[in-house]
């Protein structure tokens, strides 16, 4: 048995002993508090009190604690990108060009440790658990590595090493485009087809479950789009993936890919997904930027997930997906960080607000809770990870990030309203499952994590 002694949290108002020390409260429930002790066991908050004082022993945690975000969405040899590709003109198609030069140069030594600097990152950004949607599977010219699962297993140590949740999701891609072979840029992506995939994804889940903590390292699977995934391999995808799994697939990120399914098939790819009954709520739809009508109608009611990546899908370009109008359907918003073009909870949550501002010229679309919500229980909904709630509560995980309340971005800032105001630069403390891994922007066992990125990123041209 451990505790923490916040100096203010966010809390749930029903979850909580004592009384005093409560502020104000916000949506759903949650209320700013003083003095907040957090009781700690198993990794897992076990008791709440406010308004009270520091015990002997326990660890204190100044500023503002919140629950640790969950990035739904990342490619984390995506971080080789940035700063080097953001000049210029073009759009998706050409920066995806670059994007298969940095994963040519990929090699499992290479990846672990580039990946455990990128995961640092987050730690130190006040990410608790990620979701890697990882592709890059056998030798640059699609042979497999000696030990088959090299690269998943080099990304699961990664996470190990800096002491974040990973699910890791194993991802199915067997085509370049709808009706077009992997490209030899893709060829190290690919399995022979979708039975092949399976039995790897069977084989992978025993190993990560023989070698790691489940509580840290799980496995979950993904389609790379319906232009990677031929819709026969859909129907076995749909038959054989086992329902214990989390299921996550590149939703309708082009036009071009909406076309291109059309086209081929009649529907649109959420269309295409419906008719193979891939619409659930384990899945989660990453993007989901260009949509019908219908398509929201149908991913709303299947209480699908939709992860949206704000700062890559600006930086690329693809334009502002219905995220509001998902939500009303029914869908669960999340937030990732997708090409790492910059790697902050606080930034990707204002900016799913800014761009629905900017789309429909109103103001508050989603309230600050719940885009606390998209970056914490949305988020995590898609993972193996526990489900981490938006405001601290008995019986969640004990994954926690500070806030400086008194910045030049934060100083006059309601906490509840800190999405408006915050990024990671205000992050002073983070916990995972009651440790803590990071205080003052650098890692307690790894160090700065810009030493490692700059290190590791040596190694790429």
């Amino acid at each position: 048995m451990s505790a923490f002694w916040c100096e203010a949290a966010l809390i749930d108002g029903g979850a909580v002993a004592g009384g005093a020390g409560a502020g104000s409260s916000g949506a759903g429930g949650s209320t700013a508090a003083s003095g907040v002790r957090l009781d700690v066991q198993d990794g897992g908050i076990s008791n709440i009190t406010a308004g009270v004082q520091a015990q002997p022993g326990d660890q204190i945690l100044k500023g503002v604690v919140f629950p640790a975000a969950a990035n739904a969405h990342s490619h984390a040899f995506h971080r080789i990108l940035r700063g080097r590709t953001h000049d210029g003109r073009g759009d998706f198609w050409v920066w995806r060009e670059q994007m298969y030069r940095s994963a040519a140069e990929l090699t499992p030594e290479k990846y672990e440790k580039l990946a455990t600097a990128v995961f640092t990152e987050m730690v130190v950004s006040g990410f608790s658990s990620v979701a890697e949607f990882h592709y890059v599977h056998h030798q640059p010219e699609g042979t497999p590595y000696a030990e088959p699962h090299a690269m998943e297993l080099a990304l699961a140590r990664a996470a190990l090493a800096a002491g974040i949740r990973l699910t890791l999701l194993d991802t199915l891609y067997l085509a370049g485009g709808i009706g077009t072979p992997l490209s030899p840029e893709q060829v190290r992506f690919g399995d022979a087809d979708a039975q092949a995939w399976l039995d790897r994804l069977a084989s992978l889940r025993a190993e990560v479950a023989r070698s790691f903590p489940p509580e840290l390292v799980g496995v979950g699977a993904a389609l790379h789009s319906v232009r990677g995934v031929p819709e026969e391999a859909l129907k076995t995808v749909a038959r054989q993936l086992p329902s214990d799994i989390p299921l996550h697939i590149h939703l309708s990120e082009q036009p071009a890919e909406n076309e291109a399914c059309l086209q081929a098939y009649g529907v649109t790819p959420t269309g295409l997904l419906d008719r193979h009954g891939l619409l659930s709520a384990r899945l989660s739809a990453v993007h989901a930027t260009h949509l019908t009508a219908e398509d929201i109608q149908h991913l709303g009611e299947a209480g699908v997930t939709v992860v949206m990546c704000p700062s890559t899908e600006a930086d690329l370009a693809d334009g502002i997906g219905p995220a509001r109008a998902l939500s009303d359907a029914g869908a669960t918003i999340a937030l990732g960080t997708d090409q790492h073009a910059l790697i902050d909870p606080w930034v990707e949550m204002r900016a799913l607000e800014h761009g629905e501002r900017l789309g429909s010229g109103q103001r508050g679309r989603f309230s600050p809770q719940e885009l606390l919500d998209a970056a914490t229980t949305g988020a995590a909904r898609s993972m193996t990870t526990p489900v981490m709630p938006a405001a601290l509560g008995v019986g969640a995980a004990c994954d926690l990030m500070a806030v400086a309340p008194d910045s030049v971005r934060t100083a006059g800032s309601m906490p509840q309203q800190f999405a408006f105001s915050a990024t990671a630069a205000d992050v002073t403390d983070v916990v995972i499952a009651g440790e803590l891994v990071a205080s003052g922007g650098v890692h307690v066992r790894l160090g700065n994590p810009g030493s490692l990125l700059t290190e590791a990123l040596r190694e790429f041209s």
